[in-house]
């Protein structure tokens, strides 16, 4: 590997440092605001004409995921490629890397496509990482469901691949909602996880070099409604201390264990266990910037994205430093359409009008309903002002979540 890439600089041939990414969509949109702002050239495959991606950037390959000679065309305008999310093809990563730095790399990839695999990592890593997933069982066969134990139920039966956004997910109470679901989801490969009693949820953002140097954000305190996140809470406080830390050091030890090399995600449950603080249980890993680390970009003087670039290009990952209390809000394309379905404007005058709101639209041409197609967060002097601008911001908007404000 020729690293490190530097921004602005130009090869042998005349081309100038140049970053790729797999995925068109609003995370790469940011990777690629990043990447530039650094200087570098930036190429995006996606095989979407209207990708938020491919329109900023200086190349779009249209093409598949999975096409040959657009992946060589990727590869021979890039000096390193990244990915924006986890569906990507792994075996596309895997060709890439045989002529490119890839980060992260097909293996890590591989093992988040894949509930089975993702459980299977967190329940080799625990010893090291001193946290494990919930109980669960995997269904592939009929036997396999008949074989289902009593006390994993209730549980929630999940697809092993291509959930996301509470997509692919049914909470079944017994053995026989149990086979109902799974004939709903066609018999697909599932994991049934047992249900636990949830006090919250929280995700933790890091970042992994190349040789092997980890930095990262404290974690965030999130709530999802109807499986989508719509709100993440991020300033000191959010979580009892010593429960932050055990999710910090059990996230950048999963990280280790698979020898990961940029930003990854670890998302947690905080479970009721009878203890003060609660106890944590790893629920999925996204191996990329997350939703619930927006908040970086106005609140950090080091997002997620930087990161993100830092690590692909092997420059220095320099320790994030958080400068204001922030408060996160997921819009999606809900806020665009009234009761009756009809296409509405949302009220941005009243919204920008208050102190501390910072707003990020994706470029996504049609709004749809559960489709993300912003964020906005709130960023103050102290907590108590950013939780009651959020608050208003909320209401203004009529976004759900607003109970967790207080």
């Amino acid at each position: 590997m020729n690293l490190p890439i530097f921004p602005g600089s130009v090869d042998a041939t005349g081309q100038p440092a140049t970053l790729g990414v797999m995925g068109g969509g609003q995370l790469g949109r940011m990777f690629v605001h990043a990447a530039q702002r650094l200087g570098y050239f930036t190429a995006v495959l996606d095989p979407d004409v209207d990708s938020p991606a491919g329109r900023v950037s200086h190349h779009h390959i249209q093409t598949g995921y999975s096409d040959a000679a657009g992946l060589a065309q990727l590869a021979s305008l890039c000096a390193a490629i990244t990915t924006e999310f986890e569906n990507v093809p792994a075996e596309a990563l895997r060709a890439l890397a045989a002529s490119r730095p890839v980060a992260p790399g097909a293996a890590a990839v591989a093992i988040a496509q894949n509930r089975i695999e993702e459980k299977a990592h967190f329940t080799a890593s625990a010893g090291v990482a001193g946290v494990s997933c919930a109980p669960y069982a995997v269904i592939s066969t009929a036997e396999q469901l008949r074989a289902v134990p009593a006390d994993l139920l209730p549980g929630i039966l999940k697809t092993a691949r291509m959930g996301y956004d509470g997509k692919g997910q049914v909470r079944v109470r017994n053995m026989a909602e149990l086979a109902v679901a799974w004939a709903e989801l066609k018999g697909v490969p599932c994991v049934l996880e047992k249900l636990l009693p949830l006090k919250a949820e929280c995700s933790v953002i890091v970042a992994r070099g190349w040789d092997g140097r980890i930095v990262g954000f404290a974690p965030q305190y999130n709530v999802h409604v109807n499986g989508i996140l719509a709100v993440t809470s991020a300033y000191e406080g959010n979580m009892p201390p010593a429960l932050a830390q055990r999710a910090r050091a059990a996230t950048e030890s999963i990280a280790t264990h698979i020898g990961y090399v940029g930003v990854l995600c670890v998302e947690f449950f905080v479970i009721d266990d009878g203890s003060a603080d609660g106890a944590l249980v790893v629920n999925e890993m996204a191996p990329r910037p997350h939703n619930s680390g927006h908040y970086t970009l106005d609140a950090c003087d080091v997002s997620q994205f930087d990161l993100q670039v830092h690590a692909l290009a092997g420059l220095p990952l320099p320790q994030p430093r958080q400068h204001s209390p922030a408060i996160m809000l997921n819009l999606l394309g809900d806020m665009w359409l009234d009761a009756a379905g009809q296409a509405r404007t949302p009220d941005w005058q009243t919204l920008l009008a208050l102190p501390g709101t910072h707003l990020h639209l994706y470029g996504k041409l049609e709004a749809r309903a559960g489709r993300k197609m912003g964020h906005l967060t709130i960023t103050g002097a102290d907590v108590a002002s950013v939780r009651a601008v959020a608050r208003q911001a909320a209401q203004v908007l009529g976004l759900p979540g607003l109970d967790c404000l207080g």
